[in-house]
């Protein structure tokens, strides 16, 4: 066989052009391949944990993050709140103990955070009458919702619930239930997963 004739320069055209569509058809068939480890929306819906940096969080603010389709709040607390909370007149809250509240065996205590993390408080914002979004009112004092007996907390305009810094509830509104704590643990002390138990982690 010969080799007389052969135009070597469009043999190394075909052979380039051959090899860069078939890297191109690599890449397009490993992109959705790759993309496949990720978890879908479906996945997160149900469940999957959700990493939040707190680190820029400035005390007294608010963080809304989304976890399972619900928002979850992020309240950095003040010392002051901190202190209203421990000082609250129990009687006017439903469930001071947060007995017949959903959260974690771990959550306790009027900050209803975990030992040591008293300064974050983290719950699902929700209410718990019909699943409205209670507003973020850390005002005290503010004469709509009572003067000089509102400390801080959240307040749901839809039916008029209050509930205090640490999502209890107050007696004679709507809401049958303190705000829900959901599970959660720290990885770093900027860095919190909502969705994984502490006793887990």
């Amino acid at each position: 066989m010969t080799n007389d004739g052969v135009n070597h320069s469009r043999r190394r055209f075909l052979l380039g052009a051959t090899s860069v569509v078939g890297g191109a058809g690599v890449v397009g068939a490993a992109v959705p391949f790759v993309s496949s480890w990720q978890p879908s929306a479906k996945a997160k819906a149900a469940g999957a944990p959700v990493k939040v940096n707190i680190s820029k969080l400035e005390v007294g603010g608010r963080l809304v993050v989304e976890w399972r389709g619900k928002p979850v709040y992020i309240v950095r607390r003040t010392p002051e709140s901190l202190a209203a909370i421990n000082d609250i007149d129990n009687s006017i809250l439903r469930d001071a103990d947060s007995v017949a509240a959903s959260q974690p065996s771990y959550v306790s205590g009027s900050a209803r955070t975990q030992a040591g993390r008293e300064e974050y408080l983290i719950l699902v914002g929700l209410c718990t009458h019909l699943g409205c979004a209670p507003m973020y009112r850390p005002d005290v004092g503010a004469v709509d919702l009572g003067g000089d007996s509102w400390l801080g907390g959240f307040f749901c305009p839809c039916h008029g619930s209050k509930f205090d810094l640490s999502g209890r509830v107050f007696a004679g509104v709507p809401a049958p239930t303190n705000l829900e704590v959901p599970p959660h643990s720290y990885e770093t002390d900027d860095i919190v997963i909502i969705g994984i138990d502490a006793e887990i982690a």
